[in-house]
């Protein structure tokens, strides 16, 4: 069987752009059975972190967590990318995907800034009153997945509120969470896929989609205005998640703003 009149149909962009992502994720599996974690290295770590380098504000767009992930990004950016490199052409498409994979992660970072501070904020006023009503609180709220060793050492202080020791370590228990939010690796072109979304609404905003699930049509623009309100709802609503869901809108943002940059001296921004 012959593949090459179906690779020849994508656009160029587009094709290279999936190609690379897949030959990342492959990458990633071989040297990672190898002792070697590509995703610390190319992965958005938060810019405190000690992790943290100026490559990987572009990488981070290339590296995917898993297959799933990787494959419905890579569908949604076939599916409608290819649409709207053939109307727009192969460098404003480019242009267009990296400002809103570029847009995402900043807009991703700006909420994980303010997230931080607020953990060092935290940690600040616990120093000066430590309690262990203040440790329960922090980790309450920022990590969501404690353990039964933590939750079990905040039970025992509780009961001994006035230890020094237990606030020592209580302290440093503080710290290491925040260390550890901060070096949690960003990963994925979801930002600029949601981007490329974004665009195809704008562009084509009566054409009917059909929905996996439920199996209905609904109309492009209705499709996109549906996932930004629920990518705004889980951004609010899962503040702790693994899903980065203020970067899809940061995508979606930037996107818009970068077509209304281009619509604003002609009829058509393509």
């Amino acid at each position: 069987m012959n593949y090459r009149p179906v690779l020849n149909a994508i656009p160029p962009v587009v094709k290279n752009l999936i190609i690379i992502n897949v030959l990342l994720l492959l990458a990633t599996w071989v040297l990672q059975s190898r002792g070697i974690d590509l995703v610390a290295y190319l992965g958005m770590h938060y810019p405190g972190s000690d992790k943290f380098m100026m490559h990987q504000i572009v990488t981070h767009m290339f590296m995917h967590g898993g297959l799933m992930h990787l494959f419905f990004n890579m569908f949604a950016l076939w599916m409608f990318g290819r649409v709207l490199e053939s109307v727009w052409g192969s460098r404003r498409f480019l242009i267009y995907y990296f400002v809103t994979g570029l847009g995402a992660v900043a807009l991703h970072m700006f909420v994980n800034y303010l997230e931080i501070s607020s953990m060092q904020n935290a940690i600040e006023a616990f120093r000066n009153t430590p309690s262990p009503e203040l440790l329960d609180q922090f980790v309450s709220k920022h990590l969501s997945n404690a353990s039964v060793q933590v939750r079990d050492f905040i039970n025992t202080w509780y009961n001994d509120a006035t230890s020094s020791a237990y606030a020592a370590e209580a302290l440093n228990l503080m710290e290491r969470i925040l260390q550890l939010k901060m070096d949690i690796p960003t990963v994925g072109a979801s930002g600029a896929v949601f981007g490329v979304l974004l665009a195809f609404g704008v562009l084509f905003p009566n054409t009917q989609l059909m929905l996996l699930f439920p199996p209905i049509p609904i109309k492009a623009k209705y499709f996109v205005i549906a996932y930004g309100l629920i990518e705004l709802y889980l951004g609010f609503s899962r503040p702790g998640s693994n899903v980065a869901h203020f970067a899809h809108l940061g995508g979606m943002l930037f996107g818009y703003l970068l077509i209304k940059y281009w619509n604003k001296n002609t009829r058509h921004f393509y």
